[in-house]
This record gives C-alpha cells, structure tokens and sequence, in this order.
C-alpha cells in the first residue's frame, strides 16, 4: 500500500530544498556538461537511432517484464508511494497523448523535462500541483509536456516509457511517480525495474502494452522530433516552460538559462488569458 505521508516528506523536502545557483545568479538546471558541447550532433544521431530502431526491432520488441510485474497498473496493490496521491491530482482531468486539460482551454503551455532531473522533480512536484488546480481544471490553460533526455542513459529509458503510457493518456501520472522516487541522476536508478515498477502504480495501465511499445519506431520517431524542436526553440536545459494563448506562438517564461517559479507562471499564464 503507498504511503501518502511519504508522498508529503517528499513535496515538502522538494519545497525546501532550492537548486543550486548558478555564479550568474540564475537558477540553473542541472545537466551533464559533456551534452551542450555535442548539442550540434545531437539531431543526427538521433536520426540515425529512428532508422537502425526501424531496421532492427521492426517497431517492436520491448524484452520480457521483470518476474512479479502485473499485466495492468493498480496503485493499492502494486503502487510505489505517492501513487494515490498522484491519482487524486490527475483524477477526472482530460489526458490526451502528452497534453493534460482541455483541448478547448483559453491558454496553452508547453514543458521540456528530464525524468531524471532534479529541477524538473522541483518544478512538477511543488509547482504543478497548484497549476493543476488553479488553471488546468478551470479549463484556463492546457498543458503540453515534453519528454527530453539529455541527462544520461537513464533519461533516456525514462522518455522511452513516458511515451508509450502517453499512448494510453497516462503519461502524466508515469511521470509524477517517478517524480515522488527520483533518486540520484546518473546512478543508473532510473532502470526496467523502476520504469516496471512506476508502470504498475498506475491505476489501468497496461504495463505489458507499454513495455512493449518503449522501442517501437513509432516512439523512436517522436524522440526525434522533440529533439528537432528543443534545437529550434533554443531549448538548453529542463524544466524550461512557454505559455501563450490558444493558437498563437508560445514564449519563454522566465529568463533564458534559469528555471521560472511559480509566480512567473501564474504571471504568464494570467496574460494569456
């Protein structure tokens, strides 16, 4: 049975814990410094993993589950703590792929993540939950988030999975239970047993449906393209966040390099309206 009150240690310890600060005084975010120096090589590469994914898994093929993993995700039974938190959060709120909210909300957002980044933990865990509630179920903002690896190998089994549970509109509550049991980045924590485990504190995901789905062509394909528009919107680091109303371009909140608050958000979000 998850523990709510862990659920709770682990937001209130996210909220009192700030990041790092940068010597320029900006909240930076963290990432491996080997990655900004092959930013340039990254589209091509990624390019090339779509065609051998295409040519040698056939869009298929995500190996067996660990022995003990269920079929289909039920918190109560198999869930990781934070799980029914995360249900109570995402409950009755339209999920479609990787938006959450409704398709005919006045404002829309986008976000870049890591799932192995500390910040983007930061922002989702004592920030989103009061957008969710202030904005996403008033039907004022809709909000797309978008799986970035850039951190390790780690992100990248992470972003694999995030978007074979956004294939059953569960993406979001994948991510927030990996959010509640990050640990440290890098570390190799981030493994199939944990994205096994994640998958199963989902109420009615079906884990074997996504763990087959990880390396299809179908996702190898969106990887690519999120990659392709972090290069063209100058995206750096994770969490970085745009706001804009429904149907016109999106701009970036807070300053280039830092992480926005909560009140550059609502700010943002309020303007849209």
């Amino acid at each position: 049975m998850p523990s709510g009150k862990k659920s709770k240690q682990a937001r209130r310890a996210a909220a009192s814990a700030p990041p790092p600060v940068r010597s320029t005084g900006q909240r930076g975010r963290q990432a491996d410094p080997k990655v900004l120096a092959i930013a340039g090589g990254v589209i091509a590469v990624v390019v090339v993993a779509v065609v051998l994914a295409l040519v040698f898994t056939g869009g298929s093929s995500g190996g067996k589950l660990p022995s003990g993993t269920p079929t289909v995700g039920n918190c109560s039974t198999n869930g990781l703590p934070g799980c029914s938190e995360v249900a109570s959060l995402f409950k009755g709120i339209p999920q479609q792929g990787l938006y959450l909210g409704s398709p005919f909300a006045k404002s829309q957002m986008t976000i870049y993540i890591d799932l192995q980044c500390p910040f983007c933990q930061n922002y989702e865990t004592t920030v989103m939950p009061t957008l969710i509630k202030k904005y996403v179920r008033t039907n004022k903002v809709r909000i797309k988030v978008l799986p970035w690896a850039f951190i390790g190998p780690d992100s990248t089994r992470g972003q694999k999975a995030m978007f074979a549970a956004a294939q059953q509109n569960k993406a979001w509550n994948f991510a927030e239970v990996l959010y509640l049991n990050q640990r440290t980045e890098n570390t190799g924590w981030l493994n199939d047993s944990m994205v096994a485990q994640a998958a199963a504190s989902v109420d009615g995901l079906n884990v074997q449906k996504l763990w087959s789905a990880r390396n299809s062509g179908a996702i190898s394909k969106q990887i690519a393209d999120v990659a392709a528009q972090a290069q063209i919107n100058n995206v750096s680091g994770t969490p970085t966040v745009f706001v804009g109303k429904s149907g016109s371009k999106q701009k970036l909140v807070g300053s280039p390099g830092s992480v926005p608050d909560l009140a550059q958000t609502e700010a943002a979000i309020d303007a849209a309206q």
